[in-house]
């Protein structure tokens, strides 16, 4: 009997794989990754599914802290947000569950490694790439791809079984975590609807404008509203909660999937945005130019290859170590305004603002050099396209 660890979410997909599998004479383990989108009661309740399901073995592993630590601050640090809306909100999850899932499949031994993904997402391609390069022995079993099954297929199956679940197929797919919610449904799969509001997961119940400050060290989210946090992963769950009931940072990305086609999702992402938002003003007050646009250069890279699967790629580590090294003065507070649907940035504070009056106000009066310097600067600044233009305006161009 070969010994198999399942992905497990409870889902219809893996609910459906756990059966299947252990029909064909395998020993089927659970795992439930956790990266900060199940509740204690949810958790226990997939639990009692998978053990009704009659698998071998059922565990959880809590990588929140780790998600964070080994993703999360890279995307904080490089303000990455894919096309300039998606905070990567369910392909930077995916990845780190994937690692998570080979890492046990080692722990126990296991023969085999499956997953429930279809052949017509980016999911299939990223847990395939992390369980070839982790752990290239074991073999990798799809069942709903390989067997090209249709959601009503599934559903008999199980039902022919006596398996208790509910089939009424869901008007939406949600996908919760640590760093937002995606929502797919009818409206996402062509290219003119926008998503009712009855789709998103938070009800706005907000609608008077509210005050918050982010505290920053280094880069990383350390306190909200002066409240500070054992770890920033629990401060993103607390801005979540008082800000996500505003509606804001709810939105439609647009994008290339892996697999070459245009895919279409829903999501809301309220910690995600204002984080992000907060961070990259307070680095354009602390930051040079130069430090700015290189790390906009570096970010979008990471940001898109991690979308596609390739957190473990060594260069990535190697782009890290440049994000992370980029914020040693990226400290200080942002405030923020908050309204039903938006936010607006007030201002900063930070002991590292290059705003410093000590060498003047902008548009106002210089405190570091004379008008003169001011001159001899933008002649010789200009030097090349005065040039130019004497040259060229003789030959009529």
């Amino acid at each position: 009997m070969k010994k198999v660890l399942l992905a497990f979410s409870g889902g219809l997909d893996t609910t459906y794989c756990a059966l299947y599998l252990k029909e064909q004479g395998m020993q089927v383990h659970a795992l439930t990754v956790q990266t900060g989108g199940f509740s204690a009661d949810e958790l226990a309740h997939i639990e009692v599914h998978a053990r009704a399901l009659g698998v071998a073995s059922f565990a959880v592993a809590d990588v929140t802290d780790q998600y964070y630590d080994s993703c999360l601050r890279y995307l904080i640090y490089g303000n990455v947000l894919k096309n300039g809306t998606y905070p990567l909100s369910v392909s930077a999850e995916r990845i780190i569950q994937a690692i998570t899932v080979a890492e046990y499949a080692k722990q126990i031994g296991a023969d085999a490694i499956a997953h429930g993904s279809t052949g017509a997402g980016n999911d299939q391609v990223r847990f395939d790439m992390v369980f070839q390069s982790m752990m290239p022995e074991a073999k990798i079993i799809t069942p709903i791809r390989d067997q090209q099954l249709s959601r009503e297929a599934e559903i008999a199956f199980l039902k022919q079984r006596g398996v208790a679940m509910n089939f009424e197929k869901a008007a939406y797919s949600i996908n919760k975590g640590l760093w937002g919610t995606s929502v797919g449904g009818r409206e996402t799969l062509g290219s003119r609807q926008n998503l009712p509001e009855d789709a998103w997961p938070t009800p706005v119940s907000k609608t008077e404008p509210e005050t918050l400050s982010l505290t920053f060290e280094k880069g990383e989210l350390s306190a909200v509203n002066g409240a500070a946090f054992e770890h920033p992963a629990l401060a993103i769950h607390h801005l979540q909660e008082l800000a996500q009931p505003f509606g804001i940072g709810r939105d439609i990305h647009v994008g290339d999937t892996i697999i070459g086609i245009k895919g279409r999702v829903g999501f809301e992402a309220a910690a995600p945005l204002l984080i992000i938002k907060a961070h990259h003003l307070l680095e354009k007050h602390t930051l040079t130019k130069w430090q700015l646009y290189w790390k906009d250069q570096l970010a979008t890279w990471y940001g898109n290859w991690l979308h596609e699967g390739h957190l473990l790629d060594p260069t990535m580590r190697n782009i890290e170590k440049f994000l992370t090294d980029s914020q040693q003065t990226v400290s200080g507070t942002v405030f923020i305004t908050l309204h039903p649907y938006r936010f607006t940035l007030d201002g900063i504070e930070s002991a590292h603002d290059l705003m410093s009056s000590r060498f003047g106000s902008y548009g106002e009066m210089n405190k570091g050099w004379t008008g003169d310097d001011v001159k001899g600067f933008a002649k010789i600044f200009g030097n090349q396209t005065a040039i130019y233009h004497a040259v060229n305006s003789k030959k009529g161009l």
